[in-house]
Formats: C-alpha cells, structure tokens, sequence
C-alpha cells in the first residue's frame, strides 16, 4: 500500500506496512519507494481525492495501481488498525 498524503499525515497515522511518498513528490516525478516498486500498488490518502489522482499518474506510468475508496477516514472506521510514525495507536489526520 502506498500513502501518498503529506508528511505530517503520514506521521500522525498509517496503514501499518504502508509505504510513504506523497503525492506532491510523485506528481514531481519521483519514483516509487524500493518496497512498492515492480508490483501492483493500492494507493490511499485521507478521503480519496488524492489517491485516485495518484493511481492515474502511476497509470500512466505503467504501473497496475488501483486507489481506495474513502481512503483512511474510511480504513479507521472500518477498525482497521492505524500506526503513527514510531508504531504506536495513530489517528487519520
């Protein structure tokens, strides 16, 4: 799973396993983190928005990738464990 919201997102909450690369970087053209690279990537964010954004440019790029509907506000509702930066209980910020 690749988290493309920004850092401090990021810090506050993730999917635990995720990858980090926010969709500021990406949309610069930086390439995928080590651990999303050559395979299919789920791409998440707060709501959405940005995921989707992000699945076309990676897309577009040739990578098979597919966003989350409702994002993380939607993982934690769900009871889906959220990690901020240092492993304990995060929040979606």
């Amino acid at each position: 799973m690749l988290d493309i919201r920004e850092p401090h997102e990021w810090q506050a909450g993730h999917a635990p396993g995720a990858v980090h690369l926010p969709l500021s970087a990406l949309a610069a053209g930086d390439g995928l983190p080590t651990a999303a690279r050559s395979r299919p990537v789920v791409v998440i964010c707060r709501s959405g928005n940005r995921s989707r954004r992000a699945a076309e440019l990676l897309r577009d790029r040739g990578v098979e990738a597919v966003d989350v509907i409702g994002g993380m506000r939607d993982w934690a509702e769900a009871g889906l464990p959220v990690v901020d930066a240092r492993g304990g209980n995060g929040t979606v910020a």
